[in-house]
Protein backbone atom coordinates (compact mmCIF):
# COMPACT_ATOMS: atom_id res chain seq x y z
CA UNK A 1 0.00 0.00 0.00
CA UNK A 2 1.27 3.59 -0.91
CA UNK A 3 -0.26 6.60 0.92
CA UNK A 4 -1.26 8.54 -2.43
CA UNK A 5 -2.65 12.45 -2.50
CA UNK A 6 -3.71 14.61 -5.41
CA UNK A 7 -4.19 17.96 -5.27
CA UNK A 8 -5.08 20.63 -6.54
CA UNK A 9 -1.64 23.37 -6.50
CA UNK A 10 -1.01 26.75 -7.77
CA UNK A 11 2.69 28.50 -8.62
CA UNK A 12 4.01 27.62 -4.86
CA UNK A 13 4.45 24.40 -5.78
CA UNK A 14 6.34 25.12 -8.70
CA UNK A 15 9.67 23.53 -7.38
CA UNK A 16 8.25 20.16 -7.11
CA UNK A 17 6.14 19.78 -10.22
CA UNK A 18 9.29 21.19 -12.35
CA UNK A 19 11.32 18.44 -10.04
CA UNK A 20 8.82 15.81 -11.18
CA UNK A 21 8.60 17.02 -14.53
CA UNK A 22 12.65 16.45 -15.22
CA UNK A 23 12.75 13.30 -13.38
CA UNK A 24 10.29 11.61 -15.79
CA UNK A 25 10.93 13.56 -19.13
CA UNK A 26 14.88 12.75 -17.96
CA UNK A 27 14.01 9.27 -17.84
CA UNK A 28 12.87 9.00 -21.27
CA UNK A 29 14.50 7.69 -24.62
CA UNK A 30 16.55 9.78 -26.92
CA UNK A 31 12.96 11.59 -28.81
CA UNK A 32 13.86 13.24 -32.44
CA UNK A 33 13.34 16.28 -32.05
CA UNK A 34 14.01 16.24 -28.34
CA UNK A 35 11.43 17.12 -25.68
CA UNK A 36 11.10 20.57 -24.33
CA UNK A 37 10.04 19.18 -21.32
CA UNK A 38 13.64 19.22 -19.75
CA UNK A 39 13.71 23.44 -20.62
CA UNK A 40 11.20 23.89 -18.40
CA UNK A 41 12.61 26.13 -15.02
CA UNK A 42 10.83 26.92 -12.05
CA UNK A 43 9.81 30.16 -13.66
CA UNK A 44 8.18 28.47 -16.59
CA UNK A 45 6.05 25.93 -14.32
CA UNK A 46 5.04 28.74 -11.78
CA UNK A 47 3.89 31.34 -14.77
CA UNK A 48 1.70 28.14 -15.96
CA UNK A 49 0.48 27.09 -12.62
CA UNK A 50 -0.09 30.76 -12.36
CA UNK A 51 -2.26 31.03 -14.86
CA UNK A 52 -4.21 27.82 -15.42
CA UNK A 53 -3.00 25.97 -12.52
CA UNK A 54 -1.90 22.23 -12.12
CA UNK A 55 -2.01 18.65 -10.03
CA UNK A 56 1.05 17.41 -7.79
CA UNK A 57 0.73 14.06 -6.92
CA UNK A 58 2.52 13.28 -3.30
CA UNK A 59 3.19 9.73 -2.43
CA UNK A 60 4.36 8.86 1.63
CA UNK A 61 4.76 12.42 1.24
CA UNK A 62 7.09 12.89 -1.26
CA UNK A 63 6.58 14.61 -4.63
CA UNK A 64 5.53 11.66 -6.79
CA UNK A 65 3.25 13.02 -9.93
CA UNK A 66 2.63 16.14 -11.82
CA UNK A 67 0.60 17.98 -14.92
CA UNK A 68 -0.06 20.93 -16.32
CA UNK A 69 -3.79 22.53 -16.74
CA UNK A 70 -3.92 24.88 -20.46
CA UNK A 71 -7.76 25.51 -21.92
CA UNK A 72 -7.51 24.61 -25.41
CA UNK A 73 -11.20 25.67 -27.51
CA UNK A 74 -13.65 23.90 -25.54
CA UNK A 75 -11.61 21.57 -24.15
CA UNK A 76 -8.99 21.48 -21.31
CA UNK A 77 -5.22 19.78 -21.93
CA UNK A 78 -3.12 18.07 -20.23
CA UNK A 79 0.64 19.30 -20.20
CA UNK A 80 3.37 17.74 -18.73
CA UNK A 81 2.25 14.67 -17.30
CA UNK A 82 4.62 13.15 -15.55
CA UNK A 83 5.15 10.28 -13.04
CA UNK A 84 8.36 9.93 -11.05
CA UNK A 85 10.11 6.56 -12.95
CA UNK A 86 10.33 4.75 -9.51
CA UNK A 87 7.05 4.82 -9.20
CA UNK A 88 5.32 3.81 -12.74
CA UNK A 89 2.93 0.81 -12.99
CA UNK A 90 1.99 1.63 -9.17
CA UNK A 91 -1.67 3.44 -10.30
CA UNK A 92 0.06 6.59 -9.71
CA UNK A 93 -0.56 7.82 -13.42
CA UNK A 94 -3.99 6.48 -13.58
CA UNK A 95 -5.20 8.22 -9.87
CA UNK A 96 -3.60 11.90 -11.72
CA UNK A 97 -5.66 11.57 -14.67
CA UNK A 98 -8.89 10.65 -13.48
CA UNK A 99 -8.35 13.44 -10.59
CA UNK A 100 -7.61 15.57 -13.75
CA UNK A 101 -10.87 14.41 -15.73
CA UNK A 102 -12.56 15.36 -12.31
CA UNK A 103 -11.34 19.09 -12.47
CA UNK A 104 -12.05 19.33 -16.35
CA UNK A 105 -15.87 18.17 -15.64
CA UNK A 106 -16.15 20.95 -12.64
CA UNK A 107 -14.35 23.63 -14.54
CA UNK A 108 -17.32 23.01 -17.25
CA UNK A 109 -15.41 21.04 -20.05
CA UNK A 110 -16.26 18.52 -21.99
CA UNK A 111 -13.34 17.12 -23.25
CA UNK A 112 -10.09 16.27 -21.98
CA UNK A 113 -6.95 16.59 -24.80
CA UNK A 114 -2.96 16.22 -24.53
CA UNK A 115 -0.18 15.34 -27.04
CA UNK A 116 2.21 12.68 -27.12
CA UNK A 117 4.60 11.54 -29.07
CA UNK A 118 4.67 8.64 -32.12
CA UNK A 119 7.56 7.16 -30.78
CA UNK A 120 6.69 6.40 -27.51
CA UNK A 121 3.87 2.89 -27.79
CA UNK A 122 3.16 2.42 -24.09
CA UNK A 123 2.14 6.07 -24.14
CA UNK A 124 -0.34 5.82 -26.26
CA UNK A 125 -1.35 2.67 -24.81
CA UNK A 126 -2.02 4.26 -21.91
CA UNK A 127 -4.37 6.84 -22.85
CA UNK A 128 -6.28 4.50 -24.85
CA UNK A 129 -7.02 2.18 -22.37
CA UNK A 130 -8.21 5.28 -20.06
CA UNK A 131 -10.61 5.68 -23.16
CA UNK A 132 -8.57 8.38 -25.40
CA UNK A 133 -8.98 8.26 -28.66
CA UNK A 134 -6.50 9.89 -31.70
CA UNK A 135 -7.99 13.27 -33.31
CA UNK A 136 -4.98 14.26 -34.94
CA UNK A 137 -1.51 14.19 -35.94
CA UNK A 138 1.27 16.46 -37.06
CA UNK A 139 4.76 15.02 -37.95
CA UNK A 140 5.49 13.17 -34.39
CA UNK A 141 3.05 14.45 -32.16
CA UNK A 142 -0.69 12.69 -31.61
CA UNK A 143 -3.09 14.47 -30.24
CA UNK A 144 -5.60 12.49 -28.00
CA UNK A 145 -9.11 13.54 -26.57
CA UNK A 146 -11.72 11.85 -24.24
CA UNK A 147 -15.41 13.50 -23.70
CA UNK A 148 -16.04 13.43 -20.08
CA UNK A 149 -19.34 12.06 -18.51
CA UNK A 150 -22.11 13.98 -17.85
CA UNK A 151 -24.35 13.16 -14.91
CA UNK A 152 -28.09 14.58 -14.07
CA UNK A 153 -31.16 13.61 -11.95
CA UNK A 154 -34.39 13.50 -13.29
CA UNK A 155 -37.62 12.80 -10.34
CA UNK A 156 -40.46 11.38 -12.87
CA UNK A 157 -40.91 9.28 -15.66
CA UNK A 158 -42.02 12.28 -17.58
CA UNK A 159 -38.41 14.04 -16.51
CA UNK A 160 -36.83 10.60 -18.20
CA UNK A 161 -38.55 10.91 -21.60
CA UNK A 162 -38.02 15.03 -21.62
CA UNK A 163 -33.95 13.59 -20.67
CA UNK A 164 -34.60 10.77 -23.59
CA UNK A 165 -36.50 13.43 -26.18
CA UNK A 166 -33.31 16.01 -25.27
CA UNK A 167 -30.63 13.15 -26.26
CA UNK A 168 -32.19 12.56 -29.35
CA UNK A 169 -31.51 15.68 -30.86
CA UNK A 170 -27.51 15.00 -30.84
CA UNK A 171 -28.46 11.26 -32.08
CA UNK A 172 -27.90 10.56 -35.72
CA UNK A 173 -27.79 7.71 -38.05
CA UNK A 174 -25.86 5.01 -36.88
CA UNK A 175 -25.52 5.52 -33.06
CA UNK A 176 -25.42 3.15 -30.47
CA UNK A 177 -26.92 4.05 -27.17
CA UNK A 178 -26.41 1.31 -24.36
CA UNK A 179 -28.63 1.52 -21.42
CA UNK A 180 -27.75 -0.01 -18.20
CA UNK A 181 -29.92 0.07 -14.61
CA UNK A 182 -31.50 -2.81 -12.46
CA UNK A 183 -35.22 -3.94 -13.28
CA UNK A 184 -37.41 -1.39 -13.64
CA UNK A 185 -35.10 1.39 -13.41
CA UNK A 186 -36.65 3.48 -16.11
CA UNK A 187 -34.42 2.09 -19.14
CA UNK A 188 -37.71 1.83 -21.66
CA UNK A 189 -39.48 5.05 -20.38
CA UNK A 190 -35.85 6.81 -21.14
CA UNK A 191 -36.24 5.12 -24.91
CA UNK A 192 -39.64 6.45 -24.96
CA UNK A 193 -38.70 10.24 -24.89
CA UNK A 194 -35.59 8.74 -27.56
CA UNK A 195 -38.69 7.66 -29.65
CA UNK A 196 -40.49 10.79 -29.36
CA UNK A 197 -37.24 13.10 -29.72
CA UNK A 198 -36.84 11.09 -32.98
CA UNK A 199 -40.22 11.37 -34.13
CA UNK A 200 -40.78 7.47 -35.24
CA UNK A 201 -43.84 5.50 -35.56
CA UNK A 202 -45.62 2.67 -33.04
CA UNK A 203 -45.46 2.54 -29.03
CA UNK A 204 -42.14 1.84 -27.17
CA UNK A 205 -42.70 -1.12 -25.01
CA UNK A 206 -40.36 -3.59 -23.57
CA UNK A 207 -38.33 -5.38 -26.46
CA UNK A 208 -38.01 -8.21 -24.42
CA UNK A 209 -40.08 -11.01 -26.03
CA UNK A 210 -39.31 -9.37 -29.43
CA UNK A 211 -35.57 -8.79 -29.23
CA UNK A 212 -35.76 -6.16 -31.17
CA UNK A 213 -38.75 -3.37 -32.54
CA UNK A 214 -38.00 -1.22 -35.43
CA UNK A 215 -39.51 2.31 -34.92
CA UNK A 216 -39.65 3.99 -38.71
CA UNK A 217 -39.41 7.49 -39.21
CA UNK A 218 -42.62 10.06 -39.40
CA UNK A 219 -40.68 13.20 -40.20
CA UNK A 220 -37.23 11.75 -42.25
CA UNK A 221 -35.32 11.45 -39.57
CA UNK A 222 -33.62 7.98 -39.22
CA UNK A 223 -35.34 5.14 -37.66
CA UNK A 224 -35.10 3.91 -33.99
CA UNK A 225 -34.14 0.41 -33.59
CA UNK A 226 -34.93 -0.71 -29.95
CA UNK A 227 -32.93 -4.30 -28.72
CA UNK A 228 -32.90 -5.97 -25.62
CA UNK A 229 -29.29 -7.59 -25.39
CA UNK A 230 -30.32 -10.37 -22.76
CA UNK A 231 -30.92 -12.66 -25.91
CA UNK A 232 -28.09 -11.03 -28.31
CA UNK A 233 -24.98 -12.07 -28.89
CA UNK A 234 -23.56 -8.97 -30.41
CA UNK A 235 -24.71 -6.07 -32.52
CA UNK A 236 -24.14 -8.08 -35.40
CA UNK A 237 -27.13 -10.24 -34.78
CA UNK A 238 -29.57 -7.40 -35.16
CA UNK A 239 -28.60 -7.93 -38.91
CA UNK A 240 -29.20 -11.21 -38.58
CA UNK A 241 -33.40 -10.71 -37.89
CA UNK A 242 -34.46 -9.96 -41.02
CA UNK A 243 -34.94 -6.01 -39.87
CA UNK A 244 -36.59 -3.30 -41.69
CA UNK A 245 -33.75 -1.39 -41.40
CA UNK A 246 -29.50 -1.54 -41.88
CA UNK A 247 -28.09 -0.70 -38.40
CA UNK A 248 -26.14 1.70 -39.50
CA UNK A 249 -28.98 3.80 -41.01
CA UNK A 250 -30.58 4.02 -37.61
CA UNK A 251 -30.34 4.92 -33.80
CA UNK A 252 -29.75 1.65 -32.11
CA UNK A 253 -30.67 1.73 -28.56
CA UNK A 254 -29.83 -1.57 -26.72
CA UNK A 255 -30.97 -2.24 -22.92
CA UNK A 256 -29.06 -4.23 -21.05
CA UNK A 257 -26.12 -3.73 -22.95
CA UNK A 258 -23.36 -3.18 -20.56
CA UNK A 259 -22.03 -6.61 -20.48
CA UNK A 260 -21.36 -6.36 -24.57
CA UNK A 261 -20.92 -2.86 -25.35
CA UNK A 262 -16.93 -3.18 -26.71
CA UNK A 263 -18.41 -6.06 -29.07
CA UNK A 264 -21.13 -3.87 -30.58
CA UNK A 265 -19.51 -0.50 -30.79
CA UNK A 266 -16.30 1.23 -30.61
CA UNK A 267 -18.09 4.88 -30.61
CA UNK A 268 -21.56 4.98 -28.13
CA UNK A 269 -23.43 6.36 -25.68
CA UNK A 270 -23.57 4.21 -22.22
CA UNK A 271 -26.22 5.15 -20.04
CA UNK A 272 -26.39 3.81 -16.84
CA UNK A 273 -29.53 4.77 -14.96
CA UNK A 274 -29.87 4.15 -10.67
CA UNK A 275 -32.47 4.56 -8.79
CA UNK A 276 -32.29 7.71 -5.66
CA UNK A 277 -34.33 5.35 -3.41
CA UNK A 278 -33.53 1.75 -2.62
CA UNK A 279 -35.10 -1.20 -3.41
CA UNK A 280 -37.71 -2.21 -1.14
CA UNK A 281 -37.43 -3.69 2.15
CA UNK A 282 -40.66 -5.04 2.46
CA UNK A 283 -40.22 -7.99 -0.20
CA UNK A 284 -42.33 -6.23 -2.78
CA UNK A 285 -41.28 -5.88 -6.32
CA UNK A 286 -39.31 -2.55 -7.69
CA UNK A 287 -41.69 -0.18 -8.52
CA UNK A 288 -42.10 0.10 -12.50
CA UNK A 289 -41.04 2.86 -14.69
CA UNK A 290 -44.29 5.02 -14.75
CA UNK A 291 -43.74 5.69 -10.99
CA UNK A 292 -42.89 8.67 -9.32
CA UNK A 293 -39.39 7.90 -8.02
CA UNK A 294 -35.79 9.83 -7.95
CA UNK A 295 -33.38 8.46 -10.46
CA UNK A 296 -29.98 9.24 -11.20
CA UNK A 297 -28.34 8.82 -14.73
CA UNK A 298 -24.96 8.94 -16.09
CA UNK A 299 -23.99 9.88 -19.51
CA UNK A 300 -20.63 8.54 -20.92
CA UNK A 301 -19.35 8.76 -24.22
CA UNK A 302 -17.26 6.40 -25.74
CA UNK A 303 -15.38 6.86 -28.51
CA UNK A 304 -14.18 9.78 -31.45
CA UNK A 305 -17.65 10.28 -32.42
CA UNK A 306 -18.94 12.32 -29.26
CA UNK A 307 -15.49 14.37 -29.11
CA UNK A 308 -16.63 18.18 -29.15
CA UNK A 309 -20.50 17.03 -28.86
CA UNK A 310 -22.05 19.52 -26.24
CA UNK A 311 -23.48 17.06 -23.81
CA UNK A 312 -24.45 18.70 -20.56
CA UNK A 313 -26.34 20.71 -23.07
CA UNK A 314 -28.64 18.05 -24.26
CA UNK A 315 -28.60 16.43 -20.88
CA UNK A 316 -29.35 19.13 -18.58
CA UNK A 317 -32.96 21.35 -19.23
CA UNK A 318 -31.97 24.73 -20.91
Amino acid sequence: MIDLHVVEVGPEAAADVVAVIHAAFGARPTLDPPSTALHESEQSVAAALAAHGGLLVSVDGSPAAALLFEPADDSLRLRRVAVDPALQHRGVASALVGCAEDVAGDRGYGTVSLAARLELPATQRFWTHRGYVETAREGVMLTFAKALPVEVDVSTADDARALGARLAGVLGAGDLVLLAGDLGAGKTTLTQGIGAGLQVRGAITSPTFVIARVHPPLAGGPPLVHADAYRLGGVDELDDLDLDTAVDEAVTVVEWGEDMAEALAGDRLELVIRRRRGRPTNGSAPQGDDEADPRHVRVSPVGRRWIGVDLHAAVHPG
